[in-house]
């Protein structure tokens, strides 16, 4: 059997699927071609939690994250700190507010 992928794969996927028996092929890419492919991975992460709404989904969402922070070189204090502020000026998502309209009279 022969399946053609294009695709973001986890550094060890290529030894799992050796350890199978199986063959792949795979290339390293370049930082702006690994940009392009993270934000793609990110979406299929967000569909797939999406779909399952399974925590898991979050783990590889979060993993995304922290490769697409890498790349930007953004530690993970400094994200945080973007977080707060973010937090203290726009709220976060406690009450579980809902927007229904927005009047310009």
């Amino acid at each position: 059997m022969h399946k053609e992928y294009d695709k973001l794969i986890r550094d060890r996927i290529p030894e799992i699927i050796e350890s199978q028996g199986k063959k792949c092929k795979i290339e390293k890419m370049d930082e702006d071609e690994f940009s392009i492919y993270l934000k793609k991975k990110l979406k299929e992460e967000v569909d797939e939690f999406q779909e399952s709404g399974e925590i898991h989904e979050i783990v590889d969402i979060y993993e995304v994250i922290l490769a697409i922070l890498d790349t930007k070189d953004i530690s993970l204090e400094e994200f945080e700190e973007i977080r707060q502020n973010k937090a203290s000026e726009r709220g976060r998502f406690e009450e579980n507010l809902k927007l229904l309209e927005v009047r310009d009279d």
